[in-house]
């Protein structure tokens, strides 16, 4: 297992923890979703692209 391989499991897993966040507090509700449930949903996004990108640079380098 190379460091990329580590890198996108590790994205990869941050993405879901926000995802289990956000949905946590959009299931609790109340002030504290109506202030971070756009953040979340933006930094999850980011994340996921992180790992997209990362995906996409792992798949370039295993064949050169």
């Amino acid at each position: 297992m190379n460091i990329m391989t580590v890198a996108v499991i590790m994205v990869l897993f941050v993405a879901v923890a926000t995802l289990v966040w956000g949905v946590g507090s959009m299931a609790h509700g109340g002030s504290y979703d109506r202030d971070h449930s756009e953040k979340l949903m933006f930094t999850r996004i980011g994340i996921q692209a992180l790992a997209f990108v990362l995906i996409l640079l792992a798949l370039v380098f295993s064949f050169a």
